[in-house]
């Protein structure tokens, strides 16, 4: 912890800032600098020494390092390149490329571990004594203690910078110790049983880096095809929301990313139909700016004036949300207006449903509508069904 942090206050001025791109890209290159040499001096001592004591499985650990190291290369890159701003092409800025160099980073390990079972299959069918010295064992402890640190290094960086990328690399680190542990308590099992493990050991790393490719793509894929933002964040912005005088409720809420610190978001947020127009909207444009300024979020609103003062309407649309949620609890409701006639009266409102919810649209508003008219057969309806991608609505005015 000492050394990182004195490496973090060396290398990175003004290191707290961890939203300007300018630091994250020094916290990317300091990551990518330090596991570059770290892994090249691991790779280059251990197929020196699995050449000179003929273990496939410390090469294949070895070589193993060098992909690392030419994942650390990728990853400053990207950082390099993700740190540019916005342009006429990418009007939202550059900083998903983070996730692209992840992604090449994965497809190369899943090809290393590929070569290295096969490699490995080749050994156990023509398998060969391994010899047995202390500066192998001493090589391999020192990679196991020097992958520790680098595991601990890379994940304190990438949680500094909300980098999910730097984490997969430090989780790939733990794997590497695990996997030279392996190799270390094969090589005491064939010294003392004269049991070569050393071709099924370098089966295992192989397919210890296979997981690993396959973590980091997952990793590095979630982010590029839009994945939920964490609950942390929705519950930031919705307590922030409901936090303003004035805003009744929300609905709508939409966030999505295009790169770790370009957040961007839109809701529907619900005031009195009897406030003064233009200071409604001002007190929106004031809300706006204090996300943007406050959270980095660049928010836009929408005005959904809300009638509070009509008691049978507000019981109504209570009788309606207990009706609906009777369905799902997960359903909720949200700009419902009545619209009364001579014959009947129109209940206008739309239902928002979550992600993977059975019921087809056509099939939920039928269904609502038919327990609607068990309340009142002059009851007709209009209903919008809406995809909850992120929250529930949520209102605060009562009757």
């Amino acid at each position: 912890m000492i050394i990182t942090n004195l490496l973090i206050k060396t290398f990175i001025k003004d290191s707290e800032n961890v939203q300007s791109p300018q630091v994250r890209e020094a916290y990317g290159r300091l990551g990518g600098i330090v596991g570059i040499l770290s892994n090249v001096l691991l790779c280059v001592s251990k197929i020196l020494i699995g050449i000179f004591f003929q273990s496939v499985a410390i090469m294949a650990d070895g070589i193993n390092n060098l992909s690392d190291a030419g994942s650390s290369i990728i990853t400053l890159i990207g950082f390099k390149l993700s740190s540019k701003p916005a342009d006429e092409d990418h009007p939202f800025g550059h900083e998903r490329i983070e996730y692209v160099t992840g992604l090449i980073v994965s497809f190369l390990i899943l090809l290393l571990g590929i070569e290295l079972i096969r490699s490995s299959v080749e050994k156990i069918l023509n398998p060969e004594p391994l010899q047995f010295n202390w500066i192998m064992i001493g090589i391999l402890i020192l990679s196991i203690l020097v992958k520790l640190w680098l595991s601990h290094f890379t994940y304190i960086l990438g949680h500094k910078i909300n980098s999910s990328t730097m984490c997969a690399t430090a989780a790939d680190s733990r794997n590497d110790v695990i996997a030279t542990s392996a190799i270390l308590v094969s090589i005491g099992i064939s010294y003392f049983t004269d049991f070569q493990l050393d071709g099924y050991m370098g089966i295992a790393v192989g397919l210890f880096i296979l997981y690993s490719g396959i973590n980091i793509i997952k990793e590095t894929t979630n982010p590029l095809l839009g994945q939920s933002p964490s609950p942390d964040l929705i519950k930031s912005i919705t307590d922030k929301l409901i936090s303003y005088e004035g805003v009744l409720g929300y609905h709508d809420l939409v966030v999505h990313s295009y790169g770790p610190n370009r957040w961007f978001a839109s809701v529907h947020v619900e005031v009195s139909a009897y406030d003064d127009l233009i200071a409604a909207h001002d007190h929106i444009d004031i809300i706006e700016k204090d996300f943007n300024s406050e959270m980095g979020i660049n928010m836009v609103i929408h005005l959904d004036p809300i009638i509070t003062s009509d008691p049978e309407t507000n019981a109504l649309r209570e009788k309606v949300v207990e009706l609906v949620t009777s369905i799902d609890s997960r359903l909720s409701i949200h700009d419902f207006r009545r619209v009364v006639g001579p014959t009947h009266s129109n209940l206008i409102f739309d239902v928002t449903v979550p992600v993977g919810f059975t019921l087809t649209p056509y099939e939920l508003a039928n269904e609502i509508t038919r327990r609607i008219k068990e309340i009142d057969e002059s009851y007709y309806t209009v209903i919008t069904i809406d995809t909850n991608y992120i929250s529930t609505s949520v209102s605060s005015y009562k009757e």
